[in-house]
């Protein structure tokens, strides 16, 4: 952390400065949080990854009174530097690509919250200026009623001989697309550098006239317009649960490998509330706030150590499907592979369609 920050007084005696605050000293950390008594967030919405649950839970335990904006990742990043002289966001929630660019651009301050050690290295900054909460996996959600007589397909290589069509959104503006399209490259052999495998897979598909524009979400869905879609495991086990008929749909991780990322909290470097922030930063990682995130479809990050509740764990995938997803290995690469990824897919994909 490059600024030191003064938190509330408690009472008129105490101050506190939020560098790096050692994890352990838990009740000093709830004292401040409490004094200051209100955490603002951006893109942390209450009906996303149920953080209404988390808002809930600090207010009944510490008090604290709380605001959403909801908004992008980049606006985040954007909101924390434009308003540093007089800050009104003190944490965010971004995609895993935006947690090196906040730190990049200097706006964000860090916390190792005490449960650090159980989250994966590749998940976490080692400084502790981000770390994923919960993850997102690359998965299918298949409308079983519009298969059009080929069998559900449990692996990228299905996709090339079914009868139904598949939506993947676009790869141009949605990380999810994006995302769906590195998946299949992981699994036909690409990597971070190497999508061509998912381009030829996904070029197959529009040359059979299979490729569909529609992006999977709850209203195109509800229309019957997504017969295979290709989405985030947490949105697919979202919009199953909200259709009429959830049992018509199936969500499912592609067995020949998918693609690993997640979310994570961004604790604004200029906070008016940095105490309250890294309390929340606390509870989200323990064992509360996880099976919180749980509730609303989200794998949580420590998931492999906790012991969930049955109704909670029945809003999951099993583990078991998860043997074969890799995390981004090469950000740089991919950051650079998915800029390029827009005009490529209209060359060789869009190109193909009928």
């Amino acid at each position: 952390m490059k600024q030191l920050f003064l938190a509330t007084l408690l009472g008129s005696t105490i101050a506190m400065c939020t560098a790096a605050m050692a994890a352990d000293d838990l009740k000093t950390l709830e004292a401040a949080a409490k004094a200051e008594g209100a955490v603002n967030s951006v893109g942390m919405p209450d009906d996303w990854a149920n953080w209404k649950g988390t808002w809930e839970d600090l207010a009944k335990n510490y008090g604290l009174k709380h605001i959403d904006t909801d908004m992008s990742s980049a606006q985040e990043i954007a909101k924390f530097a434009a308003e540093k002289d007089n800050a009104t966001a003190d944490i965010g929630d971004v995609g895993a690509a935006f947690g090196p660019i906040a730190v990049k651009q200097g706006v964000v301050q860090p916390y190792k919250p005490t449960t650090w050690d159980q989250v994966p290295a590749w998940a976490k900054d080692k400084d502790g200026n981000w770390a994923l909460a919960y993850t997102g996996t690359i998965a299918f959600i298949v409308n079983k009623k519009l298969l059009h007589g080929s069998e559900i397909p449990t692996k990228w290589a299905d996709l090339k001989g079914g009868k139904y069509k598949v939506s993947i959104g676009d790869v141009s503006t949605a990380a999810q697309a994006a995302n769906g399209v590195l998946a299949a490259a992981l699994a036909n052999g690409g990597d971070e550098k190497n999508i061509q495998p998912a381009l030829l897979l996904f070029a197959d598909i529009a040359k059979q006239g299979r490729l569909s524009m529609a992006n999977p979400t709850i209203a195109t869905m509800e229309k019957g317009e997504i017969e295979v879609g290709v989405v985030w495991d947490f949105n697919g086990l979202s919009y199953k649960a909200k259709m009429a008929n959830p049992d018509d749909y199936v969500v499912l991780i592609p067995s020949d490998g998918s693609v690993i990322s997640g979310y994570t909290t961004i604790i604004n470097k200029y906070a008016k509330n940095p105490n309250a922030a890294k309390l929340t930063r606390e509870y989200i990682f323990s064992d509360a706030g996880q099976t919180n995130l749980a509730r609303g479809n989200a794998r949580p990050i420590r998931a492999e150590h906790l012991t969930l509740p049955e109704d909670v764990k029945a809003k999951l995938l099993p583990n078991e499907q998860y043997k074969k997803v890799t995390p981004i290995k090469d950000a740089d690469a991919w950051e650079k592979t998915s800029k390029a990824l827009p005009q490529k897919w209209n060359e060789e994909v869009i190109v193909e369609m009928k």
